[in-house]
């Protein structure tokens, strides 16, 4: 597999200034409300951070899918903190999204349609013909699993630091299970998906 696959898959699976974006509003938010607990500070110098990435985005002509994405995602959670007057909820969302994720990637590899697989096949130009090959079929479940791992961690730890009410833990959990398990994540998964050459389809006579 060549750098331009490599640079294919990380695109795919986020790119890593859409992760950046996304992740450094809440860092914001974390820090703006630790000093004073002001809640309607902290939201509105999230909402400021993510609009002049989303702008900065936009001037760069980054990929619009990843640039509202992370847009609507940082207003949702502010939202979601300032409509229930408690900072811990801004995390909330990303709870329900790593729950989400876990499940589906967990279902998804035991019926033997990996995600990455259905992801990334076509991206890849193999489309779905590494069904056909067990050794490639092999690779993208190993893949999947890291994801399942990654979501199923956060959960683990952030979940008990949301229920006892541990805002700033659950910031610094959520910043550190963020952009370092996201990349180590997307590392290991390409260390494991190139190990393997791509599918050839084969073209009918």
């Amino acid at each position: 597999m060549t750098q331009d696959d490599h640079s294919k898959v990380i695109d795919a699976l986020g790119g890593k200034k859409g992760i950046i974006d996304s992740g450094l509003p809440g860092l914001i938010f974390l820090v703006v409300y630790n000093f004073g607990h002001h809640l309607f500070r902290a939201v509105i110098a999230a909402l400021i951070s993510s609009v002049i990435l989303t702008i900065i985005s936009v001037l760069r002509r980054d990929k619009l899918q990843f640039v509202l994405s992370g847009f609507i995602g940082v207003a949702f959670c502010a939202y979601l903190a300032w409509k229930t007057g408690d900072a811990k909820n801004y995390y909330l969302p990303s709870l329900w999204k790593n729950s989400g994720f876990a499940l589906l990637y967990m279902a998804t590899n035991l019926a033997g349609w990996p995600i990455l697989g259905l992801i990334l096949g076509p991206i890849l130009g193999e489309n779905l013909q590494w069904q056909k090959v067990p050794a490639r079929k092999k690779v993208y479940i190993r893949a999947s699993w890291l994801w399942f791992g990654m979501f199923a961690l956060r959960l683990v730890i952030q979940y008990p630091l949301y229920k006892s009410n541990h805002f700033t833990a659950l910031g610094i959990a959520n910043i550190f299970l963020g952009l370092p398990l996201y990349f180590l994540t997307l590392w290991g998964s390409w260390l494991i998906i190139k190990s393997v050459p791509t599918a050839k389809i084969i073209s009918p006579e």
